[in-house]
């Protein structure tokens, strides 16, 4: 009975757009709508849920062509082929074998199967209809957000608002503006003050900031992303402010006053959606390349950022004090560490009016994790409360079968709800229209 229930929900909503409001995909795939190289560097190479794995299990870096020499892409694809087994039961593996078998890849890769599949995939991806810009009108996407750096002149936007039937909106991500640990921190404030020729104080740098968010919101942004570690927020007094920048500025400050720093840009940039309307989301609890060797010699995001325990609860009360209850103020709280979903985010959206739970991300978009998300918050703060479902993935061909993946977990969901007596059928069915289409919407002011 369940099962048939959850199969008629999912039915509903199986074919929806697919509306994206947090994500990762560079835009000039869309602008200049470029044929994706190879089946190793749309699938593997820049795809760290699936080069971590690998590396786990000893397969070098280089080898998988994330170092600086050149790398053979089918010698990348046959050491993917040759340990799919390490994929079994992780979501990288069910959206994989989803993309493939969307690419009538009908053959279990394995090493034997390697070169045939890389080859028929190759072809495909040489066919016109296997091109980005085809593909975002066939997945039925509505909308997408990309994240954008905030210097950037959105002009690749612009060039594809006419091209696409959907929308794709520019995202506002300052973090490499706003942490001093982040690597050239001063030069990129420089060249954030001298794009308008604005003073190097820290007033200067507040009105460079609006500057630059004004911008994108004329090119059609509607939120601000920021990706911190703690979510710590800090009203600081004036002087202590331009104190703190200066000292940040020089490489001068210690380890408390870049945390000092941080907590105040969060309460700035809060401070700054109450009054631009931007919808604010914070992803925090991860510290960033948590091996320093891996960083050196291969970068950043290359897989080792590792989840933290976080305090959403006296981290962000400053900001709430100050905002929390500010008319069409929306923030979008995400969190790794499922212990929050319970414990903070669910009873602060149960209450702050501003306040969304944002959904399951990163290493917990996955069925398994949708389904516990799903229990920890909906008795609290029901399902208004939350953000809808966001993919959060540079993995253009995953998208689908990722907003495929929280759409069967939802309807299972409800459906325990309605045998058990719960919710009603009818209201079943309303709540899973609901969040695939209008509420994203509304949370995210589309």
């Amino acid at each position: 009975m369940t099962r048939g229930i959850a199969r008629d929900l999912y039915q509903r909503v199986a074919e929806a757009p697919i509306i994206s409001p947090h994500g990762h995909v560079p835009i000039d795939w869309l602008a200049n709508d470029t044929p994706f190289a190879d089946p190793a560097a749309l699938f593997v190479t820049h795809d760290h849920y699936v080069t971590r794995l690998l590396h786990a299990s000893g397969v070098s870096f280089d080898d998988l062509g994330l170092g600086q020499g050149a790398s053979d892409p089918r010698e990348v694809w046959r050491l993917l082929a040759s340990n799919w087994h390490l994929f079994a039961g992780t979501s990288s593996g069910y959206w994989l074998e989803e993309e493939l078998d969307d690419l009538g890849v009908a053959a279990e890769l394995c090493a034997d199967t390697a070169d045939e599949t890389y080859d028929a995939i190759a072809m495909k991806l040489a066919l016109p209809e296997w091109r980005p810009r085809s593909l975002f009108e066939r997945f039925g996407i509505d909308v997408l957000a990309t994240t954008d750096d905030p210097l950037d002149d959105l002009a690749q936007h612009v060039a594809v608002a006419d091209a696409l039937a959907g929308r794709v909106l520019a995202t506002f991500r300052p973090d490499r503006y706003l942490d001093p640990d982040a690597p050239a921190f001063a030069e990129n404030v420089e060249r954030l003050l001298g794009e308008a020729a604005f003073p190097s104080t820290f007033v200067g740098y507040l009105a460079a900031l609006a500057d630059r968010r004004r911008h994108f919101i004329r090119h059609g942004a509607v939120s601000a992303d920021h990706g911190v570690e703690e979510p710590l927020t800090i009203d600081l007094e004036s002087a202590r402010a331009e104190q703190l920048f200066q000292s940040v500025l020089r490489g001068r400050a210690s380890s408390e006053e870049k945390r000092l720093f941080r907590g105040h840009m969060l309460f700035q940039m809060a401070r700054m959606s109450v009054e631009d309307g931007l919808v604010m989301t914070v992803h925090a609890g991860v510290l960033r390349n948590h091996s320093t060797s891996t960083l050196r010699t291969y970068g950043p995001d290359t897989g080792h950022d590792i989840p933290v325990p976080v305090d959403f609860t006296r981290g962000l009360r400053p900001l709430l004090e100050a905002f929390g209850l500010a008319p069409g103020f929306h923030l979008v709280l995400f969190g790794i560490d499922e212990s929050v979903y319970s414990r903070e985010l669910a009873p602060l959206a149960g209450f702050y009016p501003s306040v969304y739970i944002g959904a399951p991300w990163w290493f917990l978009d996955a069925p398994d994790s949708i389904g516990r998300f799903r229990s920890a918050t909906t008795e609290t703060a029901g399902f208004s409360r939350g953000s809808g479902f966001i993919d959060d993935t540079r993995a253009f061909l995953s998208i689908p079968a990722r907003h495929d993946m929280a759409r069967r977990a939802d309807s299972a969901f409800l459906a325990r709800l309605v045998v058990e007596g719960r919710i009603r059928a009818q209201q079943a069915e309303r709540i899973a229209d609901d969040l695939v289409g209008p509420l994203p919407r509304r949370v995210f002011k589309l």
